[in-house]
């Protein structure tokens, strides 16, 4: 242990050399999904492009000029129609089409073949009806079918752009540029240059560059943000570093031990991906909608042409019913029923400070049964502040003792340090000069404070020096509890207690999931003592201790083979997989961009009663999209035997009136949609 003692056990143990490697330029780390940002922008141009040449087809459109009373003719007028309509068919519809000839191949007909069929069946006998098929023409239904889909569309894949961000985050916590040494002397190298057995130098407060063992020097390092290890650890000669880590207060030489595939941060690239990719499978409700609908459409459209033609033998006539109902089946209702809710709830969750980043997770988060949390940064603040303040010696104060000890760490950038002088602001207290500074290694730290001999130290000092360990009160948990003495002249002080805090909006959000039935897990790298406690302090059903970065991933998915909805809750690099396994990832916004960009949702303001907020926010968005569905199916209920001609001759359901239903459909789930705002 190092002279701020505490009992923490490093979570790597006697693994640390399963991720000795190097993250030198991970084949991968440049491809942050540009086909996925190039798609929903494709769709946002295809739909301002589609929308312009829409104008004109409407107002050549005789069934639009009928309705309202206005009229446009010109010599091959109809022709104009048929070529604008042509590109818009082509152009805007291409990737409909597309999608529906994907679909059909996969056996599995969804929202684009549903799309595909409606725009192909219109376009084709409205062209019929040009070249003198009796009738009248469908393009205006086309336009507008093609316009409000694309637009549904866009809305769709920018709410699920996934979180492939996460390799370049991943490879921007490694410095750009390296020093190695080469032939004795150090030279700065960009880091894709960086070889295996290659030595480098990595000066105090430096990123660490790449896996490896330390062959001289010794200094603490931050690993936080990639093991989960809530304090920086102690490392000297023949420690093991993973790349991405931060250097303490001390400069270290390093040999790297291997190169690409075997570095830590590509296993966590690769966890991340085969997670992402197992959960990107699932398909979404207006799919499944869209593929009865399909089939409804497609059957009902053919029995209609076969009844109407093989009672009257009238072909234009049965043709007519059977594009009406087929058009009429795809209702434009349906096409924003479920992207208008996201896009609402969206940019509502984003106004209280949850960033919606996967539409399917989020749903799903209706479902949960279990959240896990992260213990660092997550449930604690992740920066230690301080717990306690003991005087021993009568002659000082709580003040007295703390402007001694900030005189003293303003010197040094360990955690312990940082706590200290976090604590002497908060009390805006002076920050007293020092002089003689010096770092102790492995035992603490000296200097002079106002001419007297200060120095603060764990209780390894003591052993060092022969000498007994000064008595520890009984208040302070040792298991969680970083203790640091103050020596001035010779004498023992007091006594300053660190800890990683608890948020103090953990316990109301532990209290608040138990009313809804989700249990909580505490999943850290901290010992048991440590677990035990955060756990029992909060009330959580329960924890899994010295749990190692790569074995989070594990737990989550050992829990859903139970058959648990599982939510996972973090900060860290480390979190990142189990964050991807998780049917529901969700980062707090403190942590790292590595996290941020592997979840479903993140929390800006970090406060875990938003993940009860969030949760509730998705069972009632669950619940709107629902009812639109509803609204846009149920339009069909009552529009397609219309269509079909059930009533005639008493009654038979125009285009036009179709028209106006599916209008009517549209308008009632658009302003359904609206009234989720009052839900958050």
């Amino acid at each position: 242990m190092d002279h701020h003692q505490h009992g923490h056990i490093h979570p790597h143990g006697e693994h640390g050399n399963n991720h000795a490697g190097l993250m030198n330029e991970h084949p991968n780390s440049h491809v942050v999904d540009e086909h996925a940002g190039h798609q929903t922008s494709d769709f946002l141009k295809r739909f301002w492009i589609s929308l312009i040449l829409t104008i004109p087809v409407l107002l050549l459109s005789e069934m639009i000029q009928h309705w309202f009373g206005f009229h446009i003719a010109f010599p091959g007028d109809k022709f104009v129609l048929l070529g604008l309509s042509l590109i818009l068919f082509i152009y805007g519809g291409k990737p409909f089409l597309i999608g529906m000839l994907r679909e059909i191949k996969q056996s599995n007909p969804g929202m684009m073949t549903l799309i595909g069929v409606a725009i192909l069946v219109a376009f084709v006998y409205s062209t019929s009806v040009i070249f003198g098929l009796k009738g009248m023409d469908f393009f205006w239904e086309l336009a507008t079918l093609i316009d409000i889909m694309l637009l549904g569309h866009y809305f769709e894949m920018r709410s699920q752009h996934a979180a492939s961000r996460a390799l370049e985050s991943l490879v921007a916590l490694l410095p750009s540029d390296v020093h190695v040494e080469r032939k004795g002397v150090v030279v700065d190298l960009p880091l894709k240059e960086l070889r295996n057995q290659d030595i480098i130098l990595i000066k105090p407060g430096e990123k660490i560059p790449a896996d490896g063992k330390i062959i001289s020097g010794h200094s603490f390092v931050n690993e936080s943000m990639l093991t989960g290890e809530s304090l920086p650890v102690r490392k000297q000669k023949e420690d093991l570093v993973i790349g991405g880590s931060i250097n303490g207060d001390g400069s270290i030489k390093v040999l790297v031990t291997g190169t690409g595939e075997q570095s830590y941060l590509n296993k966590v690239i690769n966890m991340v991906q085969g997670a992402q990719a197992i959960k990107s499978r699932t398909q979404n409700l207006a799919n499944k909608v869209a593929k009865w609908l399909t089939y409804v459409s497609l059957s009902i459209g053919i029995i209609t042409f076969i009844v109407w033609f093989s009672k009257d033998g009238d072909m234009a006539f049965a043709l007519e019913r059977m594009v009406t109902v087929m058009v009429t089946s795809c209702p434009h209702a349906l096409g924003v029923a479920i992207p208008l809710v996201v896009a609402i709830s969206t940019s509502q969750a984003a106004v209280n400070g949850l960033l919606i980043r996967n539409r399917t997770a989020f749903e799903n988060s209706r479902n949960l049964s279990l959240v896990i949390f992260d213990k660092t940064g997550t449930l604690t603040e992740g920066s230690h502040g301080i717990q306690r303040i003991i005087v021993i010696d009568k002659i000082y104060s709580e003040n007295d003792i703390l402007q001694y000890a900030a005189a003293l760490q303003q010197n040094s950038e360990h955690y312990i340090a940082q706590g200290v002088k976090k604590s002497l602001d908060l009390k805006k207290l002076e920050l007293w000069p020092s002089t003689e500074f010096e770092y102790l290694p492995g035992i603490g730290i000296k200097g002079k404070v106002k001419g007297k001999e200060v120095i603060a130290v764990g209780p390894n000092y003591f052993r060092k020096e022969n000498m007994p360990v000064p008595e520890i009160p009984e208040e302070i948990n040792q298991s969680s509890e970083t203790v640091n003495f103050l020596n001035i002249d010779g004498k023992t002080a007091g006594i300053i207690t660190l800890s990683d805090t608890i948020r103090p909006s953990s316990k109301a959000a532990i209290e608040e999931l138990k009313s809804m039935g989700i249990k909580s897990y505490l999943l850290t790298g901290d010992n048991e003592h440590v677990a035990k406690s955060v756990s029992d302090s909060l009330g959580m059903d329960g924890f899994l201790a010295n749990v190692l970065p790569d074995q989070k991933q594990q737990k989550v998915l050992e829990f859903q083979q139970k058959g648990e909805i599982v939510a996972m809750t973090g900060d860290g690099v480390n979190d990142a997989p189990a964050l991807a396994q998780a049917n529901v990832g969700i980062a707090v916004g403190s942590g790292t961009d590595v996290a941020a960009e592997t979840a479903d949702i993140l929390l800006v303001n970090s406060d875990p009663r938003d993940i009860v907020k969030i949760i509730r926010f998705g069972r009632a968005t669950y619940k709107k999209m629902i009812q639109n569905l509803f609204w846009a199916v149920g339009y069909n209920i009552v529009a397609i035997p219309l269509a079909a001609g059930v009533l005639y001759p008493g009654f038979l359901l125009s285009p036009a009136a179709g028209a106006v239903l599916m209008s009517i459909s549209t308008i009632i789930v658009a302003i359904n949609a609206q009234l989720l705002k009052r839900s958050l």
